[in-house]
């Protein structure tokens, strides 16, 4: 009994170092291409995210031109 209990606890932790039981991406070459492109796209527009939250991406008052900040 106990190498059983072994053999499903050895077997349980190989299992979840092997992956998914469902793919993450398509098997249709060209749904996946897309599928990937979508996932990079996410990941790099995430630095503009940030600063966009902490307001990195405004005006800095500092510059040596005239920035307007306001409407026009």
């Amino acid at each position: 009994m106990r190498k059983l209990l072994l053999a499903v606890a050895l077997g349980m932790m190989v299992s979840t170092t092997v992956g998914c039981i469902l793919p993450a991406y398509s098997g249709d070459p060209a749904r996946r291409t897309q599928q990937l492109i979508f996932t990079s796209e996410n990941l790099r527009l995430l630095l503009d995210d940030w600063e966009r939250i902490w307001f990195l991406d405004q005006p800095n008052h500092m510059t040596p031109y005239r920035t307007h900040g306001g409407l026009i």
